[in-house]
């Protein structure tokens, strides 16, 4: 019986000394987490008065938040009596293993490195790579997030975006717009391109210099063909492309007999 009592004795013992020290590293858990969000809020607030590249933003408020957290759990680990130097020894064990399982994830860490440093694009630019094409959101520690024309969100790991191909159609201020149109044999060409070449004046958003282009590029089996192009600016790309379409078709239809 007496036996009994000392292990009951003990264990209260015990319970009570690990008892409040997990209590107390649950509160600094808590306490330390609500911290590290005012910290952050903070933080994104101070980037938004700034000047700072929007590309960045995401980034740095990704990798505060995760440093600040590592730092709270090691802390809280300390805090329960845990030997943080043998603890670190397993942590850097475990991160080698666990870094050579996730090579990949590595890389594309590296990649949104890689591209906050060299800035091949930053936010708001349209871009087409790894078969995917739309605008940029935002860019992440690991992944870039592009929003689409239909409204889809398409999301690239930054690995193949910094290593592999890549079109910035946001880089240049101008883009040229390119057409094919087929005219029958025995149609006259001078009066196809001098249609054409009024449909382009036309339009207002269409530049004047660089001279807008039209010439005979292909005698086809059963129609010449006449390349046009043009130069726009950026923006106004997609709205001259398909509205030429429809004016260079409904312009020859009319002129059928």
């Amino acid at each position: 019986m007496e036996q009994v009592n000392l292990y009951v004795e003990k264990a209260g013992e015990l319970l009570i000394t690990y008892g409040l020290k997990l209590l107390g590293a649950v509160v600094a858990l808590l306490i330390g987490l609500w911290i590290i969000k005012i910290l952050v809020r903070s933080v994104r607030k101070g980037l938004d008065k700034g000047k700072m590249d929007e590309s960045l933003k995401p980034f740095l408020t990704s990798m505060i938040t995760i440093m600040l957290k590592t730092l709270l759990f090691i802390s809280v680990l300390g805090m329960m009596g845990i030997q943080m130097t043998s603890f670190i020894a397993v942590i850097g064990a475990a991160g080698l293993a666990v870094g050579m399982a996730l090579s990949g994830t590595l890389q594309n860490f590296a990649g949104g490195v890689m591209i906050l440093l060299f800035k091949p694009f930053k936010v708001g630019d349209f871009i087409s790579s790894q078969g995917y094409s739309g605008s940029v959101k935002a860019i992440q520690i690991f992944n870039t997030i592009l929003n689409t024309d239909d409204k889809q969100t398409i999301i690239i790991p930054n690995g193949g975006l910094a290593t592999g191909s890549m079109v910035n159609f946001s880089t240049e201020p101008q883009r040229r717009v390119d057409w094919s149109f087929s005219i029958g044999y025995g149609d006259d060409v001078d009066k196809a391109r001098s249609a054409m070449m009024n449909l382009i004046y036309e339009d207002s958003r269409i530049l004047k210099d660089p001279e807008p282009f039209i010439a005979v590029s292909e005698l086809g089996d059963s129609s010449v063909k006449l390349t046009v192009r043009v130069w726009v600016n950026s923006s106004d790309y997609w709205g001259v492309f398909f509205d030429m379409n429809e004016k260079v078709y409904k312009t020859f239809s009319q002129r059928k007999p």
